[in-house]
């Protein structure tokens, strides 16, 4: 039982997506993103220039909570994983909120500018988290306002000229002060790799039609599919996606931005020194290299299991799984990729099967297996580092 009380809470679909004002060719995203576009007609094309810093992605769908007032640090710093004590504006970092057992309840984005911190939600998590901040507020000198729909996010991975305003800058793939990389290498990582960065401008939501129509020569607007494939491709967690309720955040190497191991006195602080110092996650997020031969890309949801010696289609429609399929995207380069949870001590060299079951009233059909194999996101040595050496080299099945 989550200790948050979770409010039901629908975005308002992005005028540029729908109405008047909406741009040709606009396509809207898939789950927790259909109220923003997904596309505008040609993704590959949105994608490469998102990569190469001239795109900006419509994120206005994300919910936006601000917290004013000369305690508005040490109220999150009591609730959440993350030490703000000492820090100084401007402040870019993520926090957690975790229930009791220390699994995962609400993941913000934290942009302080001395005055004013803003909290940046998944899309609909908005009013759960000001409902929680406002009962736990007691008498901190604060102000709590849910400013989702008057505020609107534009994400991009690169500054964007003559654009004003407050914007996060994403402290991903670093280890902050007080963090933990859980790949064997930090340094050796896919956000490093694919230089991997990103930025969320915070402007007024009534500005977001003209800032999108008269941004710097050279820019587009991009759809959710192509932030999503980068976001993918350097194995960047996200609430909604790659969580469930039985997330904790040394499965997907979250204590690398947005915990303080050295901080105490939290809500789940006990699970998350206990897993860490003595203990194994039981799951582990792995990023997957997915064959683009097989027509289309399988629908997150979908089972993964081992690959078996012999492909017997009733041998792998039987077999036990191992975990579950929770990005996936078409990447520009990369071709199909995409995050799983599996269970921590599958054998990282181990190729994997992706199998889709049939969709309701066709279950006669056959499941439909695709080949992928292994990106290390975390270890499977993750945790149990009192007594260890150092780092998280070995990778022997445990």
């Amino acid at each position: 039982m989550l200790d948050v009380t979770h409010i039901e809470y629908t975005p308002t679909t992005s005028p540029l997506l729908a109405g008047e004002h909406a741009i040709h060719g606009a396509v809207a995203a898939d789950s927790i993103d259909a109220w923003v576009a997904g596309h505008y007609g040609q993704p590959s094309q949105e994608q490469r220039a998102l990569a190469n810093g001239q795109a900006v992605v419509d994120l206005s769908h994300y919910g936006i909570v601000t917290i004013t007032g000369s305690d508005r640090l040490n109220l999150l710093h009591t609730l959440t994983t993350q030490n703000f004590q000492g820090m100084v504006a401007p402040i870019d970092t993520e926090a957690l909120f975790l229930d009791l057992r220390g699994r995962i309840e609400i993941a913000v984005k934290v942009h302080d500018d001395g005055e004013t911190t803003y909290l940046i939600t998944e899309p609909t998590m908005n009013a759960t988290l000001v409902d929680w901040l406002t009962r736990m507020q007691f008498a901190a000198r604060v102000e709590i306002a849910d400013r989702t729909g008057e505020l609107a996010l534009l994400g991009a991975t690169d500054e964007i000229p003559g654009l004003q305003g407050p914007v996060w800058i994403d402290p991903w793939p670093g280890i902050v002060p007080g963090g933990y990389a859980y790949t064997p290498d930090p340094a050796d990582h896919p956000a490093v790799h694919e230089d991997y960065a990103w930025r969320l401008y915070i402007i007024e939501a009534s500005a977001l039609v003209e800032t999108v129509t008269n941004l710097p020569e050279g820019f587009r607007i991009a759809g959710t599919m192509a932030s999503e494939a980068l976001r993918i491709a350097a194995g960047r967690p996200r609430q909604l996606v790659d969580t469930d309720d039985r997330s904790i955040p040394h499965e997907l190497d979250w204590l690398r931005t947005a915990v303080h191991l050295e901080k105490g006195c939290y809500k789940g602080q006990e699970t998350v020194a206990r897993v860490h110092n003595l203990g194994h996650p039981p799951r582990r997020l792995v990023g997957l290299l997915i064959d683009g031969s097989v027509h289309g890309l399988p629908e997150a949801g979908a089972d993964i299991i081992l690959r078996p010696e012999t492909e017997d289609p009733e041998a792998m429609a039987a077999a036990r799984s191992i975990g579950t399929l929770k990005s996936v995207a078409m990447h520009h380069e990369m071709g199909a990729v995409g995050t799983a949870i599996i269970r921590r001590n599958t054998d990282p060299e181990a190729q994997l099967i992706i199998r889709e079951t049939p969709p309701e009233g066709a279950e006669d059909a056959a499941p439909n297996f695709t080949a992928a194999s292994q990106e290390i996101l975390t270890s499977p040595a993750a945790g149990k580092v009192v007594g260890r050496v150092q780092g998280l080299k070995d990778l022997r099945r445990r």
